[in-house]
Formats: C-alpha cells, sequence, structure tokens
C-alpha cells in the first residue's frame, strides 16, 4: 500500500470520526437549545462538520484518483 493510499483512509478515519463527534455534539443539551433559539448548531459542531465532510470528501477523492505524473 502506498503512502498516498494510507494518507487517503487516515483522512477517511479522521472524517468520519470528526462527523460522530458533530452529531454527538448536535444532540447535546446545549446544542439543542441554541438551535432552537437561533435556528444554527454551535461553532464546534459547525467546525466538526465542515472539518469532517472535507475530510472525508479529500480521502475519497485521493482513495478513487489514480496518482498522476512522477516515475
Amino acid at each position: 500500500m502506498t503512502s498516498h493510499r494510507i494518507l487517503a483512509v487516515v483522512l477517511l478515519v479522521v472524517g468520519s470520526i470528526l462527523l460522530f463527534f458533530a452529531y454527538q455534539s448536535s444532540q447535546s443539551l446545549g446544542d439543542q437549545v441554541s438551535e432552537a433559539v437561533t435556528g444554527q448548531f454551535t461553532d464546534a459542531t459547525t467546525w466538526y462538520l465542515i472539518l469532517g465532510a472535507a475530510s472525508v470528501v479529500a480521502g475519497g477523492v485521493m482513495l478513487l484518483s489514480k496518482r498522476s505524473g512522477g516515475s
């Protein structure tokens, strides 16, 4: 397994963990109250969602793409 594929798998795992934390955070009492009052998630939950989704997408693209160029 090349380092390119290992990095892709690591990004997928880290992204999945961040999305899990985002889900757990969104179910907390404080986040539920904040969402009911403002209509938005807390900043921490939003960052977990953004970084988790970006990491999963980047890992998926890296895993599915062929490494171009080079020798």
